[in-house]
Protein backbone atom coordinates (compact mmCIF):
# COMPACT_ATOMS: atom_id res chain seq x y z
CA UNK A 1 0.00 0.00 0.00
CA UNK A 2 1.45 3.21 -1.14
CA UNK A 3 1.39 6.63 1.36
CA UNK A 4 -0.77 8.89 -0.64
CA UNK A 5 0.55 11.88 1.32
CA UNK A 6 3.62 11.66 -0.24
CA UNK A 7 4.23 14.10 -3.49
CA UNK A 8 5.37 10.91 -5.21
CA UNK A 9 3.60 7.77 -3.83
CA UNK A 10 5.48 5.55 -5.98
CA UNK A 11 9.12 6.52 -4.40
CA UNK A 12 7.75 5.90 -0.80
CA UNK A 13 10.31 3.21 -0.66
CA UNK A 14 13.30 4.90 -1.58
CA UNK A 15 11.83 7.79 0.86
CA UNK A 16 11.44 4.72 3.44
CA UNK A 17 14.69 3.29 2.75
CA UNK A 18 16.94 6.87 2.69
CA UNK A 19 15.14 7.96 6.13
CA UNK A 20 18.06 6.37 8.48
CA UNK A 21 20.53 7.43 6.31
CA UNK A 22 19.52 11.42 6.50
CA UNK A 23 19.12 10.84 9.91
CA UNK A 24 21.99 9.91 10.65
CA UNK A 25 23.63 12.57 8.32
CA UNK A 26 21.52 15.27 10.22
CA UNK A 27 22.49 13.55 13.59
CA UNK A 28 26.57 13.77 12.48
CA UNK A 29 26.67 17.40 11.33
CA UNK A 30 24.68 18.44 14.23
CA UNK A 31 27.03 16.73 16.96
CA UNK A 32 30.17 17.63 14.80
CA UNK A 33 29.25 21.65 14.40
CA UNK A 34 29.92 22.19 18.65
CA UNK A 35 33.80 20.70 18.14
CA UNK A 36 35.34 23.45 16.24
CA UNK A 37 32.94 25.82 18.33
CA UNK A 38 34.27 24.07 21.55
CA UNK A 39 38.29 24.34 20.28
CA UNK A 40 37.56 28.01 19.05
CA UNK A 41 36.14 29.25 22.67
CA UNK A 42 38.12 26.41 24.92
CA UNK A 43 41.57 26.61 23.58
CA UNK A 44 41.95 29.49 21.21
CA UNK A 45 41.91 27.01 17.82
CA UNK A 46 41.06 29.09 14.87
CA UNK A 47 42.13 32.49 15.27
CA UNK A 48 40.81 35.18 13.28
CA UNK A 49 37.43 33.80 12.43
CA UNK A 50 35.33 36.62 13.52
CA UNK A 51 34.76 37.09 17.67
CA UNK A 52 38.22 37.85 19.21
CA UNK A 53 38.95 34.16 20.86
CA UNK A 54 40.51 34.32 24.03
CA UNK A 55 41.90 30.81 24.17
CA UNK A 56 42.30 30.79 28.37
CA UNK A 57 40.43 29.49 30.71
CA UNK A 58 40.38 32.88 32.16
CA UNK A 59 39.76 35.51 29.42
CA UNK A 60 36.67 32.62 28.70
CA UNK A 61 35.61 33.19 32.14
CA UNK A 62 35.46 36.87 31.98
CA UNK A 63 34.03 36.88 28.70
CA UNK A 64 30.96 34.84 29.97
CA UNK A 65 30.71 36.77 33.02
CA UNK A 66 30.63 40.28 31.34
CA UNK A 67 27.52 38.55 29.59
CA UNK A 68 25.79 37.99 32.77
CA UNK A 69 26.41 34.23 33.00
CA UNK A 70 27.90 34.28 36.56
CA UNK A 71 29.88 32.62 37.43
CA UNK A 72 32.02 32.98 34.68
CA UNK A 73 34.91 29.96 35.09
CA UNK A 74 31.21 27.70 35.98
CA UNK A 75 30.38 28.68 32.38
CA UNK A 76 33.69 28.56 31.29
CA UNK A 77 34.19 24.80 31.93
CA UNK A 78 30.72 23.57 30.93
CA UNK A 79 30.18 25.33 27.81
CA UNK A 80 33.61 23.82 25.82
CA UNK A 81 33.16 20.26 27.98
CA UNK A 82 29.61 19.78 26.54
CA UNK A 83 30.38 20.95 22.59
CA UNK A 84 34.14 18.60 23.20
CA UNK A 85 32.13 15.75 24.95
CA UNK A 86 28.35 15.87 24.12
CA UNK A 87 29.15 17.03 20.52
CA UNK A 88 31.12 13.48 19.31
CA UNK A 89 28.47 11.37 21.48
CA UNK A 90 25.55 13.11 19.06
CA UNK A 91 28.06 13.26 16.54
CA UNK A 92 28.27 8.85 16.98
CA UNK A 93 24.53 8.50 18.56
CA UNK A 94 26.38 6.97 21.84
CA UNK A 95 23.84 7.77 24.43
CA UNK A 96 21.91 10.54 22.34
CA UNK A 97 19.32 11.11 24.63
CA UNK A 98 21.67 12.09 27.25
CA UNK A 99 24.07 14.11 25.44
CA UNK A 100 21.33 16.05 23.62
CA UNK A 101 20.28 17.45 27.39
CA UNK A 102 23.20 19.55 27.72
CA UNK A 103 23.58 20.89 23.96
CA UNK A 104 20.01 21.67 24.24
CA UNK A 105 20.43 23.57 27.84
CA UNK A 106 23.52 25.56 26.21
CA UNK A 107 21.85 26.44 22.84
CA UNK A 108 18.68 27.35 24.12
CA UNK A 109 20.89 29.42 26.40
CA UNK A 110 22.52 30.62 23.59
CA UNK A 111 19.41 31.40 21.25
CA UNK A 112 18.36 33.46 24.69
CA UNK A 113 21.63 35.27 25.03
CA UNK A 114 21.51 36.91 21.53
CA UNK A 115 17.77 37.33 21.24
CA UNK A 116 18.90 41.21 21.36
CA UNK A 117 20.89 40.67 18.42
CA UNK A 118 18.52 40.04 16.04
CA UNK A 119 17.83 37.06 13.75
CA UNK A 120 20.58 36.93 11.15
CA UNK A 121 23.75 34.96 12.11
CA UNK A 122 26.07 37.27 10.92
CA UNK A 123 24.94 39.77 13.29
CA UNK A 124 25.01 37.46 16.20
CA UNK A 125 21.65 37.04 16.01
CA UNK A 126 19.59 33.98 16.64
CA UNK A 127 18.90 32.40 13.58
CA UNK A 128 21.93 29.38 13.70
CA UNK A 129 22.11 28.35 17.49
CA UNK A 130 17.69 28.62 17.07
CA UNK A 131 18.28 26.22 14.06
CA UNK A 132 20.86 24.04 15.75
CA UNK A 133 18.43 23.81 19.24
CA UNK A 134 15.93 22.39 16.92
CA UNK A 135 18.10 20.11 15.79
CA UNK A 136 19.07 18.91 19.21
CA UNK A 137 15.27 18.78 20.34
CA UNK A 138 14.77 16.52 17.61
CA UNK A 139 17.58 13.90 18.54
CA UNK A 140 16.01 14.15 22.18
CA UNK A 141 13.18 13.24 21.38
CA UNK A 142 14.01 10.59 18.59
CA UNK A 143 17.31 9.38 20.00
CA UNK A 144 20.04 8.24 18.36
CA UNK A 145 18.49 6.67 15.11
CA UNK A 146 18.60 3.45 12.75
CA UNK A 147 22.40 4.10 12.12
CA UNK A 148 23.68 5.12 15.49
CA UNK A 149 26.16 3.55 18.02
CA UNK A 150 22.70 3.71 20.23
CA UNK A 151 21.29 1.08 18.37
CA UNK A 152 24.53 -1.05 17.89
CA UNK A 153 24.73 -1.51 21.48
CA UNK A 154 21.32 -2.05 22.34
Amino acid sequence: MQDSTLLFPALGGLYQAATPFAEALLRVIAGFVLIPHGLRIGFGFFPNTGLPVTGTFAGLSVALAREGYSPGALWAAVVPATELVAGPMLMLGLFTRPACIPILILLALSVVAHWRDGWFWNTLGIEYPLLWTACALYFLVHGGGAISLDRLIG
